[in-house]
């Protein structure tokens, strides 16, 4: 395949690969560029072990021409089924070191700068966490939000698989993980449009959605509020609601990329497996205002 002049590249985006699954894993190694120039961001939850993580992404940086990858909460699990026992920061960057070994961009490394059409724009991956800010309705504390999620019965996995060693809580990690992406995310030319890509949304208007609200909790922070109008963002791309579509917020789009389990893409219209067109973007893809 030969990219023509005027048709350099484009900035694809997908997550949620779930590889685990026989199915999804058919789609990864179906899965081709548009052109010999286009990047793929991946926003997280490709596997579970380290060794399905290395097969998806190593198949996907020999098809596209740059992979940035960002880690879901799947991919921090320590898992039973993983030989890789290592937990919370020493297992992320173990799959740091893993990426850098294979070519692929992380959120540790430098934003690099998309030039192909509808750039240049800064791409980055993030990687933030949550901290239980998104509380349900009527609970005003961590505890009063979990207390109601166990007695519906809808409690990310996360309390038991994703470890935040050495912090005390997935909190904690989350402020620290703000702080450090904040800083440097502000120091960025100010002129320069941004595209920014991490497994949960910057914003908990994606959330309002879901049909079991109280999952929200596990779902992003409200320190990042702000995020998509300081930091003079272009497109948010994000995974982990298993929602792909699109929203605007303030005049910026979200676009939720994930592909999701078998169960849940065997009932979309579209077939799964066809990343989002983040740029150039496509016709019918301008400013919607404030909607969301």
């Amino acid at each position: 395949m030969t990219a023509r002049a005027e048709d350099a590249g484009r900035l694809l985006a997908i997550s949620d690969l779930h590889v685990g699954h026989r199915e999804n894993r058919a789609i990864v190694e179906a899965l081709r560029p548009e052109t010999d120039e286009d990047w793929l961001l991946v926003a997280g939850d490709v596997a579970e072990t380290v060794a399905d993580i290395r097969w998806a992404l190593t198949t996907l940086t020999g098809r596209f021409r740059k992979v940035l990858w960002a880690p879901g909460n799947h991919e921090l699990w320590t898992h039973p089924r993983d030989e890789v026992t290592l937990r919370g920061v020493a297992r992320y960057e173990h799959l740091v070191a893993l990426c850098r070994e294979l070519g692929v961009t992380t959120p540790e490394d430098p934003y690099p700068l998309w030039n192909g059409p509808g750039g240049p724009v800064a791409v980055a991956p993030l990687f933030l966490l949550y901290d239980y800010s998104f509380l349900p309705a009527g609970c005003a504390t961590k505890d009063e939000g979990l207390a109601y999620a166990h007695g519906t019965g809808i409690v990310c996995n996360d309390e038991h698989l994703l470890h935040p060693d050495p912090y005390p809580s997935r909190e904690a990690w989350c402020r620290a993980r703000v702080e450090v992406t904040e800083r440097r995310l502000a120091e960025l030319p100010g002129d320069l449009p941004t595209v920014l890509m991490g497994h949960w949304p910057l914003h908990r208007h994606p959330t309002d959605v879901l049909w079991y609200p109280e999952f929200a909790m596990w779902c992003g922070t409200a320190a990042t509020a702000d995020w998509h109008r300081r930091f003079r963002v272009d497109t948010m791309v994000y995974g982990h609601l298993h929602i792909p579509r699109t929203t605007w917020h303030d005049g910026v789009r979200f676009e939720e990329v994930s592909v999701g389990y078998p169960r849940e893409w065997r009932e979309r219209p579209t077939p799964p497996g066809r990343p989002r067109r983040i740029l150039p973007r496509e016709a019918g893809a301008g400013d919607r205002g404030a909607a969301a």
